[in-house]
């Protein structure tokens, strides 16, 4: 982690950068003062979270702050009386806060309960996470709770009497726990099998993970299983035959497993080759990143080799010759590889000039990430750089003067 930086969350259309001094910085789409000036004068900021169009800030005194659209209540100022807050998140149109005592609050958006007052009186919630419209909450004492959207029991109370959960994840409209004996318990939008009790006997499992509507499990002999939607063989039986896997990931409709010999294999959706079967033969792999339609693996020789739509040249073959690269990115239809020497090298889409060949210049570059039509480039002396699509400000040049930026933890979030 570099001394000057520390995170940035983002929302629709707006990003908040926190400090290491524990001020904020906000950029993009200001519609709704998503962006507000007043907020900048925050201190003791220690973290930050964005629902669509709102962002929260937990101070270091454990209170709270809110502010952008608050048309569900989302930014209501009664919850700036909050202490003793020790984590916050944010839904689309609603806000959790997590107590030092283990006691939860909500507010916002409650069509479907998902601030239903009863989660007032929870204690000891240690991790919490979302799906579209619901919410789970794992305890201490490794028990769920469910709040929200229960169209498709999604929040069914049956699942209260579940113990001994050590991680939860959710897709568009079902739950999968794993629990600390290795077995999983999944609830929710059944229309696809993705809640088939059948996995309910699975054992040894040390990893779920969940797309839009399929599961996989990750068994602690390096094997997996998929179950849920096969429309587009997301749940190929054929692929129950790896060995040796160490992560699963899922897209939307595909999944891709990393092998202990940083080999990759994919599978599922491949209408653009995103599952294209000569990437099979990869090894050496040690990271793998994949945008809308294309994915990106680095290898241990720092080479890349790029794969599935190629409309935009964003599997153009030239960077395939790449070398020392340390880190790769991917947008939309674009990527962006980092190099040891500190430079980047930009290919794919450039409608929006998120490949706009003036910022290969940039030099002592030490992160790189993207958004869906821009990039983000981090520099040593801790200032960043963003070009591409300007629409909401999202590269507004006031912020290549931001200083003190650290390099944050990886904290991915995609929904399909």
């Amino acid at each position: 982690m570099q001394k000057n930086t520390h995170t940035v969350a983002c929302g629709a259309s707006h990003s908040v950068a926190l400090l290491t001094n524990g001020t904020i910085t906000c950029w993009g789409d200001n519609e709704l003062n998503q962006c507000d000036p007043v907020h900048l004068t925050f201190t003791d900021v220690i973290q930050v979270v964005c629902g669509t169009q709102h962002s929260v800030v937990l101070l270091a005194n454990g209170t709270v702050r809110c502010w952008g659209n608050n048309s569900c209540n989302q930014c209501n100022p009664v919850h700036l009386t909050f202490t003793d807050i020790i984590q916050i998140a944010c839904g689309s149109t609603h806000s959790v806060a997590l107590f030092s005592n283990g006691t939860v609050r909500c507010w916002g958006d409650n069509t479907v309960g998902q601030c239903d007052p009863v989660h007032l009186f929870f204690i000891d919630v240690i991790q919490v996470t979302c799906g579209s419209t619901h919410s789970v909450a794992l305890f201490s004492n490794g028990t769920v709770r469910c709040w929200g959207n229960n169209s498709y029991n999604q929040c069914d109370p049956v699942h209260l009497l579940i113990t001994d959960v050590v991680q939860i994840v959710c897709g568009d409209v079902h739950s999968v726990v794993l629990l600390t004996k290795g077995t999983v318990r999944c609830w929710g939008h059944n229309i696809f099998n993705q809640c088939d009790r059948v996995h309910l006997t699975f054992t040894n499992v040390i990893q779920v993970a969940c797309g839009s509507t399929h599961s996989v499990a990750l068994f602690s002999n390096g094997t997996v299983r998929c179950w849920g939607a096969n429309e587009c063989n997301q749940c190929d039986p054929l692929h129950l035959t790896f060995t040796n896997v160490v992560q699963v990931t899922c897209g939307a409709y595909h999944s891709v497993a990393l092998l202990s010999d940083g080999a990759v294999r994919c599978w599922g959706k491949n209408d653009v080759n995103e599952c294209d079967l000569v990437h099979l033969t990869f090894t050496n792999v040690i990271q793998v990143v994949c945008g809308y339609s294309h994915s990106v693996a680095l290898l241990i020789n720092g080479t890349v080799r790029c794969w599935g739509s190629n409309k935009v040249n964003q599997c153009d073959l030239v960077h395939l010759t790449l070398t020392d690269v340390i880190q790769v990115a991917c947008g939309c239809h674009h990527s962006v590889a980092l190099l040891s020497n500190g430079n980047i090298r930009c290919w794919g889409d450039n409608a929006a000039n998120q490949c706009d060949p003036m910022h290969i210049t940039f030099t002592d570059v030490v992160q790189v990430a993207c958004g869906w039509f821009h990039s983000v480039a981090l520099l040593t002396n801790g200032t960043v750089r963003c070009w591409g699509d300007n629409r909401w400000n999202q590269c507004d040049p006031i912020h290549l003067t931001f200083t003190n930026v650290m390099m944050p933890p990886c904290n991915c979030c995609m929904l399909w």
